[in-house]
């Protein structure tokens, strides 16, 4: 908030409302975090562990399957921030589907989330799973439409938002606690080494299934040619702060779609599998009322006052770099290089990546299931792997992906050209990083890119690819790609120092 505020009252001006807007979104975003956190914690987790280890203590493996595609495609609909990209990428491409979108994303993750609890069962090395998904997802990716690429891979950092990964977790540990239990061979730390990756895997499942929306819109004859301009920055018509009150109805019905599958799924296994005593059923009750109050209140905040503030910033950074961008051409053209205009040509540039760089390292601390995983870590792995050191990780590695997303903006190279050395080092850094630290890490990458991310930095993106004259879903399209990216490097990397570390003190 104070970093806005700075910018938007001297070097990128920002209106009066537009800044009072944001400053009242940003006090909803903290209410509103305070009590998501809350309800998760008593309400939405138990559910998910619950579930998780009923349905694995059955040992009916095509049940267990058959209920973990259900459960991950259930969520994945009611997902806000699956909502808020369809509308996004429905504003940049009318001739995209919102619901046949959100449909292909859902089947996608409720097809990984089985295979993710298969991997689990089965005891398949977490590692072989991403290596041959990934592989895979980036030869369907080649032969993807141009403008589906950047999308495609932004679905598996959207998906894995507030309301699914708590529960993706949390199933997750539930399925791998049973199996370490039941293993008599299993060594005291299976549990925790099985216990993350899952959020990793769905992850992989929208990218896969978009991939093959967009060629089946390819193939059909849709023109998916991209409708670059304004409609891809939403446009918010409500006077003042009369923005929140606007913004609440849509608000409440998708935070209400959110909770339903939830509430229907708990009451479904309430009474056929896990039967939790009374006391237990009021305190999820409880908890579930909190994350309504929360989420309701976190993204009122974020859509009235975050997406519109994110959006006209990045337009006016974006004029101010592409100006800068045009003396540096002309100067060179010219064969002048003259000091009063190169300075501040390329002072104009920088600030752009630079305060991309900022956004990424501070948004990051903001995403509501960061919270919950680091705090799930922390208390997994018995203090051993710190709060603070993974929120500095995350920070390191969103900071530079929201940078590089900021230059892809202005330079307009390809998305393929960060990706895919991003995926081949995190893909090798496997071999040598722990078990643990490489399904922390896969996890990472997905909550890292959560509302926050869905919702201020790609509208950042989106207003500061208009303003420099590009193609929005090209050029702004891959944002949320690039911060699940890097944090899969980043986590990996913190994982081998803390192996090494380990090795000396013993």
């Amino acid at each position: 908030m104070l970093i806005v505020l700075f910018l938007g009252l001297t070097v990128a001006p920002l209106d009066g409302t537009t800044i009072l807007r944001f400053l009242t979104g940003g006090i909803l975003v903290i209410i509103g975090l305070t009590f998501f956190l809350l309800g998760v914690d008593i309400g939405i987790l138990p559910i998910g562990e619950r579930c998780g280890a009923a349905l694995t203590s059955r040992r009916n493996l095509p049940l267990l399957l058959t209920a973990a595609f259900f459960i991950g495609f259930m969520i994945t609909i009611a997902e806000p921030d699956v909502q808020v990209l369809a509308d996004q990428v429905r504003g940049i491409n009318p001739a995209v589907s919102k619901w046949g979108l959100i449909f292909m994303i859902a089947a996608g993750v409720g097809f990984f989330v089985s295979l993710g609890i298969l991997r689990t069962v089965l005891s398949i090395p977490l590692r072989l799973v991403l290596i041959i998904s990934y592989i895979l997802i980036f030869i369907l990716a080649l032969v993807t439409p141009r403008d589906f690429q950047g999308i495609a891979f932004d679905s598996g950092g959207a998906t894995t938002g507030p309301m699914t990964v708590p529960f993706i977790m949390a199933l997750g540990v539930g399925v791998a606690a049973v199996r370490a239990k039941s293993s008599k061979d299993c060594r005291d730390n299976s549990s925790s080494d099985e216990s993350f990756g899952l959020t990793g895997i769905a992850s992989a499942g929208p990218v896969f299934a978009v991939c093959i929306y967009g060629i089946i819109l390819a193939n059909m004859g849709t023109d998916s040619a991209a409708s670059a301009g304004q409609e891809g920055t939403l446009v918010h018509q409500a006077e003042g702060l009369g923005i929140f009150l606007t913004e609440l109805p849509a608000v409440i019905k998708e935070v209400s779609s959110a909770l339903l599958p939830l509430i229907i799924m708990a009451a479904f296994f309430q009474f056929t599998l896990i039967k939790m005593p009374p006391f237990q059923v009021i305190r999820m009750v409880r908890g579930l009322i909190l994350s309504f109050i929360g989420l309701v209140t976190f993204l009122s905040g974020a859509k009235g006052g975050f997406m519109p503030a994110g959006t006209k910033l990045g337009e006016v950074l974006g004029s101010l770099a592409i100006s800068g961008d045009k003396t540096l051409l002309l100067l060179n053209a010219a064969g002048q290089i003259e000091k009063s205009m190169l300075i501040p040509g390329i002072v104009q540039i920088v600030l752009l990546l630079l305060t991309g760089c900022i956004f990424g390292a501070v948004v990051v601390c903001a995403e509501p299931a960061v919270w919950v995983l680091t705090d799930q870590v922390e208390s997994i792995s018995g203090g051993t792997i710190k709060r603070k050191v993974m929120i500095i990780a995350l920070s390191t590695g969103v900071a530079i992906a929201i940078g590089i997303s900021m230059a892809r903006v202005l330079f307009r190279f390809s998305l393929w050209y960060v990706l895919i050395p991003g995926y081949i080092i995190a893909l090798l850094l496997t071999f040598v990083c722990p078990k643990l630290f490489t399904g922390i890490a896969f996890d990472s990458g997905g909550v890292a890119s959560g509302p926050m991310t869905s919702t201020f930095i790609l509208s950042f993106s989106l207003g500061a690819s208009s303003a420099s004259g590009g193609n929005p879903a090209v050029d702004a399209f891959g944002v949320i790609a690039l911060v699940a990216m890097t944090p899969l490097i980043a986590i990996q990397i913190l994982g081998i120092f803390f192996k090494i570390k380990t090795r000396e003190a013993k």
